[in-house]
């Protein structure tokens, strides 16, 4: 029962960054793709009708993560508290970003909410890398299951070391690179004219990040946590997680310059997918490891709710992810093909 709710807390982790990713990618190429007042509504119209509902999936993920493992809830909400802060902040600057630009028909108060919005998108892109690289690295946690970590110490990865060192920050700018190019793939995907071309453009070329900064944080994870790869020796066939993510990385190169926008959007799609389900299979049993004594980790195990309350709750859990899942199959084929830039609104 504990490893079917880990893969329904990835499974909804995975829904969050595919669907929120591309919204937050869109955000990071905003100023650098659309040109103009009319192009930049184009792009706010593209992911207008989906952004504040794909962050659902992040509260329903917290919400699961409350339910399923309660200790490691407590334990990440109160050692991660600054870093949860910030991103609060972000994602509330990002959607007054949105929503606040079309209140006031002014260039000086478009062009302030543009930067908020592209600069919300890139910053939280990178703080949600990072978490990721916590995550792969470890934190220091104590005896009782709970820790602390200061923003930064000296940026070198060492057991006490803060949220921010160079191999978080490293996977913060390929959490970075990836939400680009899922974004230009799909604004490619949605515009049409000088954006559509833009975003091709601007997709190609983070794609390279992409395969340079993904190297560089593998080469860094074997180095930093071997044990990683644990699991792949002794089951084989986890393999076809990191094989999704190299097709996906291979079509978002080929698909884009074809080009083939669809399938370059679902070539991001696979990449990110592939990535996180590839972490996510190395680490396990493991859900928070420790880098100060490793029996401090925690895991699935020693961290989740009686079995009683996870039998119960995985009938409405279920209930509830299938009438989620209808929701966002009706919304997005209501709102399919171009978009176009009406007179009111974004």
């Amino acid at each position: 029962m504990e490893m079917l709710w880990f893969c329904a807390v990835a499974f909804m982790l995975c829904m969050y960054v595919v669907l929120d990713g591309f919204d937050l990618g869109a955000g990071i190429l905003h100023l650098s793709i659309a040109r103009n007042n009319e192009e930049r509504r184009s792009v706010l119209g593209a992911i207008g009708p989906f952004w504040d509902g794909n962050e659902v999936w992040l509260i329903a993920a917290g919400g699961t993560l409350y339910f399923a493992f309660p200790l490691l809830y407590a334990s990440s909400f109160s050692g991660f508290y600054l870093p949860l802060t910030i991103v609060l902040w972000l994602l509330i600057l990002r959607g007054l970003g949105i929503e606040m630009r079309h209140q006031v028909d002014h260039p000086m108060w478009h062009s302030f909410w543009d930067a908020t919005f592209s600069a919300g998108s890139a910053l939280l892109a990178i703080f949600m890398g990072a978490a990721l690289g916590n995550v792969v690295r470890g934190v220091p946690l104590g005896p009782d299951g709970y820790f602390f970590e200061p923003l930064w110490t000296s940026f070198t990865v060492q057991p006490d070391a803060g949220i921010l060192d160079w191999f978080t920050v490293l996977m913060g700018l390929v959490g970075l690179s990836t939400l680009a190019v899922h974004g230009g793939n799909y604004i490619a995907m949605k515009t049409t004219g000088g954006v559509q071309v833009r975003a091709r453009a601007s997709a190609r070329l983070w794609s390279w990040g992409v395969l340079l900064l993904s190297l560089a944080a593998a080469v860094s994870t074997f180095i930093i946590r071997p044990g990683i790869w644990t699991n792949y020796s002794e089951h084989a066939w986890g393999c076809i997680f990191p094989l999704l993510a190299a097709t996906g990385l291979c079509g978002m190169f080929y698909f884009n310059r074809k080009p083939d926008d669809v399938k370059a959007f679902l070539s991001s799609c696979s990449f990110i997918v592939g990535m996180l389900s590839s972490t996510a299979f190395g680490l396990f049993p493991s859900v928070l490891p420790s880098s100060t004594i490793e029996t401090y980790g925690l895991t699935v195990y020693n961290t989740a709710a009686q079995s009683y309350g996870l039998g119960i709750g995985i009938a409405w859990w279920t209930a509830g992810i299938v009438i989620a899942l209808g929701y966002f199959t009706y919304m997005f084929r209501s709102f399919r093909g171009k978009v176009k830039v009406q007179e009111e609104g974004y």
